[in-house]
């Protein structure tokens, strides 16, 4: 039988004149903290990751996450390692949004939130309105990316969005003007396409923050294997720049001062 451990999210504040409780804490703020839950424990494909049961209880409110064990013990690591360094720039994506989130309603609600986990020596973390978990600005960066892929759904009744599936990425969800959906008079569900996009990219590790990926056009996307193509680029090359050099002088430009 696999083992379970949790991980215990602590918030304590007023609501008002009142202490926080289960009895006055709102539906829609349990719901923000069961989303923000899933990406602090498994933050890429949601798809295969193990079951987590959850239940509340009181003091101001404990909420309790129950899952796979190793992944509490990763978990465990991870707000260690924030402790000992005070940021969450060393965070992927979404469990780093999870902690800004938590972050957010700490200093908006003035809560304060202490996580910890079910392991006897665990490692505790603590969210108020003093601290500051946000993620450098200055690491994420413009960027420009081509996605290819199929288009798995597109639409939306009030923000539009391309789902498009890729090998890299997985799907991948593209925010889209309503107004090109509108126009586009074909069929393109299921179909092969390039989008291309612009969204926050990581400066040091290359990582795409997927959630800020907004549309700039789509691309005919034929992947195809074209000899004729193929042997008119040679040929131009061969007129265009083989053609107009000297080879023995293009050598002695590459080897530079060194002579063998």
């Amino acid at each position: 039988m696999e083992k379970i451990g949790f991980i215990e999210i602590r918030i304590t504040g007023s609501k008002g004149n009142l202490d926080l409780s289960p009895d006055n804490y709102d539906i829609r703020e349990l719901i923000t903290m069961l989303e923000n839950a899933e990406d602090l424990l498994y933050s890429g494909e949601k798809k295969d990751r193990p079951t987590i049961s959850y239940r509340i209880e009181e003091g101001s409110v404990k909420h309790i996450f129950k899952t796979s064990i190793q992944y509490i013990i990763g978990f465990n690591a991870v707000i260690g390692q924030i402790n000992q360094v005070q940021n969450i720039d060393f965070l992927d994506i979404g469990t780093a949004k999870a902690f800004e989130n938590i972050q957010d309603i700490a200093a908006k609600k003035n809560y304060t939130f202490n996580i910890k986990t079910s392991l006897d020596q665990t490692n505790e973390v603590k969210i108020d309105r003093t601290t500051h978990f946000y993620r450098t600005e200055a690491i994420w960066a413009d960027a420009k990316f081509y996605f290819y892929g199929k288009v798995t759904n597109a639409g939306g009744k009030d923000k539009a969005n391309i789902h498009i599936s890729t090998e890299e990425l997985g799907t991948v969800r593209i925010q889209t003007p309503i107004s090109f959906l509108e126009q586009y008079n074909e069929n393109m569900l299921y179909k092969t396409f390039g989008i291309r996009a612009t969204g926050k990219q990581h400066s040091e590790t290359g990582e795409i923050d997927t959630s800020t990926l907004k549309f700039i056009e789509l691309v005919d996307y034929q992947p195809k294997y074209d000899e004729q193509y193929l042997r008119s680029l040679r040929e131009k090359a061969k007129k265009n720049w083989l053609g107009s050099i000297n080879p023995d002088n293009w050598l002695k430009e590459i080897r530079g001062g060194y002579e063998v």
